[in-house]
């Protein structure tokens, strides 16, 4: 599957008259992939996690948010892929569209995938087809090894999202409570509503 064909859905969801989110460009290469977490506030307020994988970011809804200690298991729902130019998407889905809320880019930066069959790599493509993808993020609030599990497919399909017991694990910190600013634009979800400039 192209990234033209992967987008087709985001594509179809969207008026792009109206909403300020970003039509897809041609694929960027000869770099290491990006993540990007978003604070998306829409009808409940969640946390957008996106993997690049094969021209797109592959996207989870997690409605808690990510964790550092490792004991706990966040919930993570499959949403459709977005085009690249969605990682820097910073602003509010007016109502009536798609994902209506304000959405600010709350953690980013490079990953590698960990993730192995019988001790040998496997592409994150083949990881998630097989339920199972091992990542390492270095982010600006997040870094360390992350694991997310597929425990139900079909229309409910639904993932778990845990850290790794690793240097980076910390049990005491809890970054969606203590660290809510954009790490684009330091702004909250609060100012970008009101339109605040970055």
């Amino acid at each position: 599957m192209t990234a033209d064909d992967a987008l087709k859905e985001y594509r179809e969801r969207r008026n792009f008259d109206r909403t300020p989110e970003p039509l897809p460009e041609p694929e960027k290469t000869g770099r290491r992939p990006i993540f990007v977490i978003q604070k998306h506030d829409a009808r409940n307020l969640h946390y957008d996690f996106r993997l690049e994988a094969d021209g797109v970011l592959k996207s989870w809804a997690v409605p808690k948010g990510f964790s550092t200690d490792p004991a706990e298991k966040r919930l993570a729902v499959p949403t459709e892929d977005h085009p690249l130019e969605y990682a820097e998407f910073e602003g509010v889905i007016p109502a009536g569209e798609y994902g209506a809320g304000t959405v600010l880019v709350w953690d980013t930066g490079t990953y590698r995938n960990e993730t192995e069959r019988n001790k040998t790599p496997i592409s994150v493509r083949e990881a998630l087809e097989n339920g199972h993808l091992s990542i390492w993020l270095e982010g600006e609030k997040l870094r360390g090894g992350y694991a997310l599990t597929r425990f139900k497919t079909g229309r409910d399909e639904a993932w778990l999202i845990v850290k790794k017991n690793d240097a980076e694990a910390n049990p005491h910190r809890s970054p969606v409570t203590t660290e809510p600013r954009s790490v684009l634009t330091g702004r909250t979800l609060e100012e970008i509503a009101a339109g605040r400039q970055a």
